[in-house]
């Protein structure tokens, strides 16, 4: 498992060539990108534990322990980052709202089950079942919902300190569109430090936390630099955990959507056959994600930030991502680090939402876009616009004890109205149904025609 073949001289990638997963640069070079991984999967994983109120250090101890346990039950042949799902940040919060940790715990552990039973069926029978029930306007229409029902949150952060909400998103956008490269690439964690330079000087680390009694810095200044995280476990027994369950089901959804993702777009890169490992992957985020929930860290993902650096270093070695799993294990165990991320104020968190969420909900947009998903055909246009309507308003629906919210309300809406309404169309002969992708008009590359 642990053979890579050194890459040419082991320190330069020739023009046009990769660093494919068996092989790795020399160990010098190797350990640095594996920090760099390190940073770019940073600042996306350390929010979804700071807005849902997990622990920041037993998040990312999941989450470098779920790596590593990627890279093993994949063979060393898929190199992948889990970090923390933005997807589980909706029904974790309601979950903790409505109950205690220990029932958004539960989710996040039923979440990790079912998608390793999925990876397991997805192993023996292929991805075309996956397909025909969750089709582009499907899969695009969750995802654009799972980030737009987040909006209320954002707003209501965002309220706390308008004027560090929107210096904390302005220096997001900017360093959006002003770097490129890695840079341009963790703009959200840069556009963080802003805030949070911008608190600081304002004296928002001066207002005591109304349950310890201690200001952010003193906060930080009492926490130790080497500490155990703070484990939890899930509680199954209470009632309320089974009214939230129904929550996180869409999430399964949204996992396997990113995990097939993950796969193929690193097939495209390096070879095609790394398809052949879509089952373990999903097994293996599954497997992952349980262990999370079971120990209080939030769910994993594969990660595009980190796609992302492998695509601009061209380096997909695994050995980088085991440097990677490592360094996150080692910065869990330092409270000093969780007091810091504990310390963020809550208009920084607003204005970053504000982009994020919105993010999320324009990567569910882009599906649509990169699939042609054809929006003149009725079933399709439903199938969007009712699902949409639902997770952004927030639509709950009370059914004796339980309680299901928008997600699950607006995932449900998308599966029925698609399917339903595909099949009475086709029946019917009406051209509602979904035909398939637009099909391409014009010239789409080379010089432009007289």
């Amino acid at each position: 498992m642990f053979g890579w073949t050194l890459h040419g001289n082991g320190r330069d990638v020739a023009p046009g060539s990769v660093v494919s997963p068996g092989e790795r640069l020399n160990w010098p070079a190797t350990i640095t990108m594996g920090v760099q991984h390190v940073v770019a999967m940073f600042g996306a994983t350390f929010l979804v534990p700071t807005l849902t109120g997990f622990p920041v250090p037993t998040t990312l101890l999941f989450s470098g322990i779920g790596t590593i346990l990627f890279l093993i039950i994949t063979g060393n042949r898929l190199p992948s980052y889990l970090g923390s799902s933005f997807a589980f940040i909706a029904p974790i919060t309601a979950a903790t709202a409505s109950g205690a940790i220990g029932s958004a715990l539960a989710g996040v552990v039923a979440v990790g089950v079912l998608l390793a039973i999925v990876g397991v069926v997805v192993q023996v029978a292929g991805l075309t079942w996956v397909d025909a029930l969750m089709p582009p306007v499907v899969a695009g229409a969750i995802v654009a919902l799972i980030g737009f029902n987040l909006a209320p949150t954002a707003w209501s952060n965002y309220q706390v300190d308008p004027t560090a909400a929107t210096i904390t998103l302005a220096a997001t956008i900017l360093f959006a569109v002003l770097f490129k490269g890695f840079l341009g690439r963790i703009s959200i964690f840069l556009g963080v430090i802003v805030g949070y330079v911008y608190g600081a000087a304002t004296g928002a680390f001066g207002v005591p936390n109304a349950v310890t009694g201690l200001t952010p810095a003193e906060a930080i200044s009492e926490a130790s630099w080497i500490g155990l995280p703070e484990f939890h476990v899930p509680d199954f027994a209470s009632p309320g955990t089974w009214s939230t369950l129904a929550m996180f089901l869409p999430v399964v959804l949204v996992l396997v959507a990113e995990n097939v993702g993950h796969v193929r777009g690193v097939a495209t890169m390096t070879s095609s056959d790394v398809n052949r490992y879509t089952g373990r992957a999903l097994i293996a985020d599954g497997l992952a994600t349980t262990l999370a929930g079971a120990g209080g860290g939030s769910g994993t993902t594969t990660y595009g930030e980190n796609i992302g650096v492998m695509a601009a270093t061209r380096v997909y070695s695994t050995a980088v991502y085991w440097v990677a799993g490592v360094a996150a294990i080692l910065l869990a165990f330092s409270p000093k680090v969780g007091a810091v991320f504990n310390s963020i104020p809550p208009g920084v968190l607003g204005g970053v939402t504000t982009a994020l969420y919105g993010l999320i909900g324009i990567i569910g947009i882009k599906i649509w876009v990169d699939n042609r998903v054809d929006f003149s055909r009725p079933v399709n246009q439903y199938t969007a616009a009712v699902a949409l309507v639902i997770g952004i308003a927030g639509f709950t629906m009370q059914i004796e004890a339980f309680e299901f919210g928008g997600i699950v309300l607006g995932t449900v809406a998308a599966l029925v109205i698609y399917h339903v309404g595909n099949l009475i169309a086709r029946l019917r002969g009406s051209g509602a149904d979904d035909g398939g992708p637009i099909p391409a008009v014009g010239q789409l590359g080379g010089d432009p025609e007289n």
